[in-house]
Formats: structure tokens, sequence, C-alpha cells
């Protein structure tokens, strides 16, 4: 009996190790794709005043952080990090073996966590989420193909773009084009 006792732990242990993998936590693959980060001036992010996290789940509406924070590099490397193998837990993988990644940043100054720092109202933002299927090793770890790059932004954290004054004034030339249209 203990034998077998044994023998069902190994094996629950084994399964348990299979149930997760591993993905390549970077922000450019040569070849496959190049995701920098920046700022909402388009400076790529530099240093430690920056950080990012890979965050995952089996849905995109379950996405929790995995492993720790990264600082950005610096000079002709900023805008990405140091690359690093990640494990994607089980929890974070759904039946078909897909993974929903997204990478979030955040100003180092605005908290220590991308949810301190957003509801700090300092500079955030988010990647798109992408499906991955993590691999297990001794496959070299899955890439995040079809990572796009983002921007901070204060307070607003999706990166995404606001009109600038220059599409309002379009708008106006053509409200007034309309006026005069209409006179003649």
């Amino acid at each position: 009996m203990k034998k077998a006792l044994i023998a069902f732990c190994s094996l629950m242990v084994a399964v348990g190790a299979f149930a997760q993998g591993q993905v390549n936590f970077a922000g450019r693959v040569v070849g496959v794709y190049d995701a920098p980060v920046s700022d909402s001036g388009g400076a790529k992010l530099s240093g430690a005043a920056y950080l990012v996290q890979l965050y995952a789940g089996a849905t995109s509406s379950s996405l929790s952080a995995v492993g720790a924070a990264l600082p950005f590099r610096t000079g002709t490397a900023a805008g990405y990090w140091t690359s690093t193998a990640l494990t994607i837990p089980a929890s974070a993988i759904a039946g078909d073996g897909t993974s929903q990644i997204q990478v979030r940043a955040w100003a180092a100054a605005a908290g220590a966590t991308y949810e301190a720092a957003s509801a700090a109202k300092g500079a955030f933002g988010s990647s798109n989420t992408i499906g991955v299927k993590p691999t297990n090793a001794p496959d070299v770890p899955a890439t995040l193909a079809g990572l796009q790059s983002f921007a901070l932004s204060a307070g607003g954290g999706t990166g995404t773009p606001t009109p600038e004054p220059s599409t309002l004034a379009l708008g106006a030339l053509g409200g007034l084009a309309l006026l005069f249209r209409r006179r003649k």
C-alpha cells in the first residue's frame, strides 16, 4: 500500500509539472516581433524609473501577475527589458493549452505594482492581449509572437492616443467648409 501511495504522489507531481509551461518574456525576438515600450511623448522607457511585468490567465478577464517586475534597459536597449523565461502556472492555461498574455508597464514612482500605479493615477499602460501556448522543458520557451508596442499614459493605462488639437482644428475647418457651401 505504501508503494502505491508513493507512486500515486509521484505521478501527481509529474502531471502538475506538465500542466504548466514556459514563455520567453521579452520585448523583442529578432525576426518574430519588436515591441518596445515608450512614454506618452514617444521616448523609449529607460532604467529603473519604469517597471514591466507579465500577466497571464486562462481568459483575458482572469489575468494575474507572473514573475517579478523588471526594470527597463538603458542606452540603445531602452524600451526593452532583459528577456527572462517565466513559468506560466497551470491555473493560467486554458483547456486547449493556450494562455492569454499581456505585458504591463508603469512608472516606479507611482507604485511598486501595476495595480498601485493605476490606483495612484500614475503613468501606466498595457499591451494587447495575445494567446500563447507555453512550452514544456526541454523545449525552448514560447515567444510572445503578436506582441505590439504600447505607450504609457498618465492616468489612462491603455496607451491609446487621444485626439490632438490638430484633429479638432481639422473638424472645425470641415464644419466651416459646410457652412460656406450651404451659403452658395
